[in-house]
């Protein structure tokens, strides 16, 4: 890829429009073509709470070189209305470019960028023409995208064609991008970032968080998935409810969210490998079932997709203000596993790690992320699922138990051996009252207190079994002066801040923190030691992660950025803040 005077060495588009105008399944599907021809990509969305109406854009960016997130500027606006134009003109690069539907009617000083390339292309007209829906003039702009981009248009048009089971809709959308490619190419100079060259085809994926937390899942044998529906974690949803035949899965839209959780104890109960996800809001009605699945010593998994709260908050928008929540959620007192992944490989391989962690240990795990991951975007290298073959824990065949069959029975490692109900000769005993080893309820002090103490025990082995799953992890110098710390969805940014801070002469590198129940506390504070200038950032107002981190290791960050706006972090907004930090 050539880019001449365009900012960096990507190329950064933008499709804005109202809601129902297709502008997330546009982004996408260039994003996909672009990937298909070599390109890593990556994208990311903004949408109201609005079914129809409201300001909606797709941030695509892509690469010779891997991508991990959107930044401000932009090369390419294409807007299938006026006010897309108008709002993000302002972020164009020097003789940017903004693609508009010919159609759209605009005065005198309504685009007040004199350096910008203002392309109309006869959006509706053609699409009249074709006799399709107004909504295909999506398709009509990408295929003046990618003729702007100079590639071939092909590539894009079977991406289009394989998303449309319809044969004649799938036609209809290839000759709506072969109209806008031809129309680029006859009444518009070229593009000045061109994908040039010899640009081999990948064999990469495209996809979502929350696809390739679906995919861990099945990965991870999953045959039970109950949920109810709440942005972010939707999507996972609607991903197993189109794949539930051929996954083998049980897949149930429960009326609420206390039902989700019990029903997948329940189901875990049996014997399935079960698992739920929903936001802060639904979470808060599952933290009662929480409990009672820690209880009863059940595997459960959980996806936690934040969104700004309290109450119904911001549905749309991401935040990570639910962390120190999950830690505690539910009353009393029991082990648990809290993981944060932060990009789409982690996203497959932890839930996948979540589920034996679950199992080796019976309890519950919960796997945090925020809209700006589960819903963003990213190229990466087919997912190998023998990476993390399954392991089961203690569970067997009725003939390894014998006689006097205890679910609860103290062990020295605190996990004692599971039967399933309906195994030959075994009473499984469990219910929501605290209990003797043999599973029936009891108050007496020297009882309970035993019970805490058996699930108590698993703790240490948790922490054994985490401190090999790279608990945290680092990127960047190795020398590096100063370390900036992150988790979840702020590790692309931060990443993308660490390679501009290189070119400004500053060794920088990145903690990620990936496990936060148990948290590992040495392996942090060594780290912390190791520059003389820490730099936080979290999207939340309250710095939840340093609270961790003080708690445990003792060691306050002093340098702390916070964001709780509901949008992400900008790569130029964290390198200039580190920059203005050494300066002082």
């Amino acid at each position: 890829m050539v880019c001449r005077g365009l900012g960096d060495d990507t190329v950064n588009i933008l499709i804005g429009g109202e809601a129902g105008q297709g502008i997330t399944r546009s982004g996408s599907l260039l994003g996909r073509a672009l990937m298909r021809r070599g390109l890593h990509v990556f994208g990311t969305n903004e949408y109201p709470s609005l079914i129809r109406g409201g300001h909606n854009y797709y941030l695509l960016r892509a690469s010779t070189r891997e991508v991990h997130s959107q930044i401000e500027k932009i090369d390419v606006i294409i807007a299938l209305n006026k006010e897309t134009a108008q709002l993000h003109e302002p972020q164009l690069n020097p003789g940017g470019y903004i693609v508009l539907d010919e159609a759209t009617e605009t005065r005198e000083g309504d685009l007040k960028r004199g350096d910008a390339h203002l392309i109309r292309i006869p959006m509706t007209a053609m699409v009249k023409e074709l006799g399709g829906p107004e909504i295909m003039r999506n398709t009509v702009a990408l295929g003046a995208a990618v003729g702007l981009l100079g590639f071939d248009h092909t590539v894009l048009m079977d991406v289009v064609a394989a998303t449309f089971a319809k044969r004649e809709v799938a036609e209809m959308n290839r000759v709506a991008i072969d109209r806008g490619n031809t129309y680029v190419k006859e009444h518009y100079a070229g593009f000045d970032c061109r994908i040039e060259g010899d640009v081999s085809e990948s064999k990469n994926i495209y996809l979502s968080g929350n696809e390739a937390i679906a995919l861990g899942a099945v990965s991870a044998g999953c045959r039970f998935y109950a949920a109810y529906p709440m942005t972010p974690a939707s999507a996972i949803l609607d991903y197993m409810m189109g794949h539930d035949e051929e996954t083998g899965m049980v897949v149930i839209q429960s009326e609420s969210e206390l039902a989700a959780i019990n029903m997948v104890a329940g189901a875990s109960y049996a014997g399935l490998r079960a698992m739920t996800a929903t936001s802060g809001g639904g979470f808060s009605l599952m933290t009662e079932g929480l409990g009672f699945a820690a209880m009863i010593e059940t595997p459960v998994v959980v996806n936690i997709g934040q969104r700004p709260a309290p109450s119904t908050g911001l549905a749309t928008h991401s935040s990570q203000g639910d962390l120190l929540f999950a830690i505690h959620a539910s009353q009393g007192e029991f082990p648990r596993v809290v993981v944060a992944p932060g990009d789409v490989d982690e996203c497959f391989y932890l839930t996948k790690q979540s589920f034996n962690l679950a199992e080796e240990f019976q309890v519950p795990v919960l796997v945090l992320t925020d809209k700006y991951l589960a819903e963003s975007e990213k190229d990466t290298t087919p997912f190998e699922a023998e990476r993390v073959p399954i392991e089961r824990g203690k569970l067997a065949a009725a003939d390894h138990w014998g006689d006097g069959y205890k679910r609860y029975e103290l062990t020295d490692d605190g996990v004692s051996p599971r039967a399933l109900p309906g195994t030959k000769g075994v009473i499984v005993s469990s219910n929501s009252n605290e209990h003797q080893d043999t599973g029936y309820s009891t108050d007496d002090s020297k009882a309970v207190t035993a019970m805490v103490d058996k699930r108590f025990r698993k703790q240490p082995h948790i922490i054994e079994a985490v401190s090999k799953l790279e608990p945290i992890r680092l990127f960047g110098d190795k020398d590096a002066e100063v370390t900036i710390i992150g988790w979840g969805g702020t590790k692309g940014p931060i990443l993308e801040a660490i390679t501009s801070l290189g070119k400004e002469g500053i060794r920088a590198r990145m903690l990620q923190i990936v496990f936060m129940e148990p948290f590992p506390a040495e392996r942090v504070k060594t780290e912390l030691e190791k520059t003389k200038l820490n730099f936080l950032f979290e999207s939340n107002k309250t710095a939840q992660l340093g609270s961790l981190i003080r708690l445990h290791t003792g060691v306050a960050i002093e340098k702390v950025a916070l964001r709780y706006d509901g949008r992400p972090f900008n790569p130029d907004e964290i390198s200039s803040k580190v920059l203005e930090a050494i300066k002082k």
